[in-house]
């Protein structure tokens, strides 16, 4: 029987994903089967004639079968890229989405200028998930030293393991907080990406979301505000002074979140908006 190439196998990935209704299968096939067999990307155009192993074609098989059952291609890979990191993934985190970024750019001149002023800046990544934000905050800005906080052990320990990964561990802590229930101190940088969709919603999302993603990591309660409303209350207690709050929404929230902020003592000092045009990021100072 004739070698399977790896030129073979990438185009009947490619229609297998496109034929299961897979949007993007082109894009999905390359990072299946180059993240499964660790190729660069020049890979497909260089070692195409590559011959596949029998254990390297089962491999993408069953990750092929995986996929069509509406398993996402990070998840599937257990590690995705975010904000120049590569991060791990568990069933116990969210995957952290683009989206994301925003709010670590926006973050980022921020915590720059509370360094030169104060040599260091202490953030705390509320509900941390794989410690994204932290991580990513700390990879950009020499001085930023990270607490992130979750309910899930399972969550922290992957935190953990990619502060680690990353070789940030001496500048990052997990710390296992149902919100601010276990923090303590003053911090420079308030951050969250929190659970914001509404209960009653959840259960609609595109299976990707909804059957792998943890639902804890989505809910946010009947109207989708409960995270805020409990970062709104505590926040005032644990930020420093000339300290700034940043955080994540749903599209239609910005009125409803920067209202709770402000019943606070908060400011709205900026808002972003997300690749699709939705608003999605907004910063709070003290008023």
């Amino acid at each position: 029987m004739a070698a399977v190439t790896l030129a073979d196998t990438l185009a009947r990935v490619r229609r297998r994903l496109a034929d299961g209704g897979i949007a993007e299968a082109a894009r999905e096939a390359r990072l299946l089967v180059g993240g499964l067999l660790g190729l660069e990307p020049a890979a497909f155009i260089s070692g195409g004639e590559r011959a596949l192993t029998e254990a390297e074609a089962a491999v993408v098989e069953a990750a092929v079968a995986r996929r069509l059952d509406r398993e996402p291609v990070y998840r599937i890979l257990g590690r995705r890229p975010f904000f120049g990191l590569t991060l791990a993934l568990s069933p116990d985190t969210l995957e952290p989405r683009p989206d994301t970024e925003i709010l670590v750019e926006r973050l980022i001149p921020l915590a720059e200028r509370i360094v030169a002023a104060k040599k260091r800046c202490r953030v705390l990544d509320l509900g941390t998930g794989t410690g994204a934000i932290a991580l990513a905050l700390i990879a950009a800005v020499p001085g930023v030293f990270g607490t992130g906080t979750d309910i899930s052990p399972g969550a922290l320990e992957t935190a953990r393991a990619n502060a680690q990964f990353n070789g940030m561990s001496d500048r990052f802590e997990a710390l296992e907080s149902d919100w601010f229930s276990a923090v303590s101190g003053d911090y420079d940088i308030i951050v969250s990406n929190p659970p914001y969709i509404r209960s009653t919603v959840v259960d609609g999302l595109a299976e990707e979301v909804r059957r792998f993603d943890p639902r804890r990591a989505l809910d946010g309660g009947d109207d989708g505000l409960d995270a805020y409303r409990a970062i709104a209350s505590g926040t005032a207690g644990h930020l420093a002074p000339d300290g700034v709050v940043g955080l994540e929404i749903g599209f239609d929230q910005k009125k409803q979140v920067a209202e709770l902020m402000s019943s606070n003592g908060f400011q709205l000092i900026e808002a972003a908006q997300d690749l699709g045009g939705n608003d999605r990021v907004l910063v709070f100072s003290t008023s």
